[in-house]
């Protein structure tokens, strides 16, 4: 991987674990699309929709003291400009892990300024952590 790639999604992840709503908005691309499946519901959206997501969800993480608990499943590079990252997120509420985490595949480009950008995602929502803890890539 290459070393400007992991020190931006370092910083990537330390935006959302400190649920930085300013740190998520300079990282994702305005050009930024998405979905997620929710208990079954397909929901399509873009920057602005993404954008007030993460402030509820960080706002709910503030006002219940919660912690992100995110790990890093795969990084696969897609083109020399393009990396795919594969994560899982829940929230640790009063020093407990909630029952259910999200999958998130997160596309990165590079941009001509050789600043990474968070162009698309694929989420799945709501899946069981056992489900979650027995992941693995063959």
């Amino acid at each position: 991987m290459n070393n400007l790639f992991r020190k931006f999604l370092n910083i990537y992840l330390d935006a959302w674990r400190s649920s930085s709503i300013d740190g998520m908005r300079n990282i994702i691309s305005k050009d930024y699309k998405a979905r997620e499946i929710s208990y079954g519901n397909i929901i399509d959206f873009g920057f602005e929709e993404s954008i007030n997501g993460w402030e509820q969800g960080f706002s709910f993480a503030k006002e219940n003291n919660a912690e992100w608990e995110l790990n890093e499943i795969a990084i696969i590079p897609l083109r020399t400009d393009e990396t795919l990252v594969i994560l899982s997120a829940t929230m640790i509420l009063q020093g407990k892990s909630i029952d259910s985490a999200h999958l998130f595949f997160q596309t990165f480009k590079k941009e001509e300024s050789n600043s990474w950008k968070l162009i698309r995602s694929y989420i799945e929502a709501g899946i069981s952590l056992d489900n979650i803890r027995h992941i693995q890539l063959t």
